[in-house]
């Protein structure tokens, strides 16, 4: 079975992955580091954290508002016509949901690319009657100004004026232009855990067998190459029928190439991951399923830290630009979040902070109310304090009033 010949005597070597480029990179051999969106997502921490954070932002409620003058608000219902309640809330155009859009915002573009990139559509009176989301958009300054641009079948570039576009990015460069995307940026962490997935998954489809080095006395390169193949093929072999020891001839020796899994601390690599992808996007471990240092008091404020570090940013960064674009500089219209969903965790919390405000005259009960989007309630604009309250310096000083008398 061998083609090893005594005779041959010049020492040369031979490897079974000398060609397999994705293991070398899994050592940091070659390589620059780099990543593509779809290898990216591939990671589960990463798809994990896009999928949370788009979800999150789709679903809460987003609201229009009319500021009257005396600082009372009230939620804008109704057509299109009417504004744009309907428009924001439900469905963007035709065949568009307000939810769908905001998904869409986040994971296929702010998130993975960095940018995402909405066309406003008016009608004769300027006033916003769709929104279509712009496909492979780019951002231009030209004489100082902002314009947008998309290519279109004829090669052509169809030019968007900045004010007539919602344009919701990441981070961008210094060119206040070109956003950058967080997984690119970030690649050499990301494609770390990508490459160590990779390598444990080839690890275990080879049946839990390594790569090998052939080391010998090989006078040829047939003969080293013969050699190899042989070997390859009785491990192969001894993998499927679960054998745990194959014969090497005499005078060769076999080593496995790399680590075996307890050196590679492949488990320790992924856990790292988490952590990594958690400070790219801003995410408390805990919505990552990482629940490894959680415990029922730090998973709550995990929980806030969510909505006050990560939510907040998203939703003001949003309501800014649609505020700017839709409604204009000077208008006393605008659109608004519901955070109160994602804080329903802590509602007995709220509800008891409110009561106390109440009741030590510091907040009224209608400033509560429009916090939550309550309509306002006759009598509540007046301050409260319980009436056991008093001044310390008339402790003891308050007559008590007798009992009357049974004749009176």
């Amino acid at each position: 079975m061998w083609p090893f010949n005594k005779e041959e005597q010049r020492a040369s070597t031979i490897t079974q992955a000398e060609t397999d480029v994705s293991l070398l990179r899994a050592f940091g051999l070659v390589g620059d580091g780099s990543i593509t969106t779809e290898q990216a997502l591939q990671v589960p921490a990463v798809w994990d954290a896009i999928n949370f954070i788009s979800g999150t932002i789709a679903g809460l409620p987003l609201q229009v508002f009319d500021k009257k003058r005396n600082g009372e608000r009230v939620q804008v219902k109704g057509v299109i016509k009417a504004g744009v309640g309907e428009l924001l809330g439900k469905n963007v155009n035709d065949f568009y949901s307000s939810f769908q859009w905001r998904y869409d915002m986040f994971s296929t573009g702010v998130l993975p690319e960095g940018r995402f990139v909405t066309y406003i559509e008016r009608d004769n009176s300027g006033a916003p009657i769709n929104l279509f989301p712009i496909a492979g958009a780019t951002c231009e300054i030209i004489n100082g100004l902002k314009v947008y641009k998309q290519k279109i079948q004829d090669g052509k570039d169809k030019i968007y004026a900045a004010a007539d576009v919602i344009d919701i990015t990441f981070m961008l460069k210094a060119d206040l232009a070109t956003a950058r995307s967080p997984l690119r940026t970030c690649s050499t962490a990301i494609a770390k855990a990508y490459h160590a997935n990779a390598y444990g998954a080839k690890l275990f489809k080879n049946g839990g067998l390594p790569s090998f080095v052939l080391q010998g006395p090989f006078g040829s390169e047939k003969a080293a190459v013969r050699g190899s193949a042989n070997i390859e093929a009785v491990t192969k072999e001894a993998a499927q029928n679960g054998a745990n020891v194959i014969a090497v001839p005499l005078g060769h020796k076999l080593e496995a190439l790399g680590f075996n899994p307890d050196q590679l601390q492949m488990i320790e690599t992924q856990k790292h991951a988490v952590l990594e992808v958690a400070r790219i996007y801003g995410l408390p471990p805990t919505f990552l399923q990482d629940l490894s240092n959680g415990t029922f008091s730090n998973t709550e404020q995990q929980d806030l830290q969510l909505v006050k570090h990560t939510v907040k940013r998203w939703v003001e960064q949003i309501e800014a630009e649609l505020n700017l674009k839709i409604f204009g500089r000077d208008s006393k219209r605008y659109a608004e979040f519901n955070l109160d969903g994602l804080m329903r965790g802590d509602f007995m919390s709220t509800m008891q902070g409110n009561a106390v405000g109440i009741q030590s005259g510091q907040i009224t009960p209608n400033e509560t109310r429009s916090k939550r989007n309550l309509p306002t309630a006759n009598g509540g604009d007046q301050l409260f304090i319980q009436g056991a309250t008093i001044p310390i310096d008339m402790a003891g000083k308050v007559p008590i009033k007798e009992a009357p008398k049974n004749d009176e």
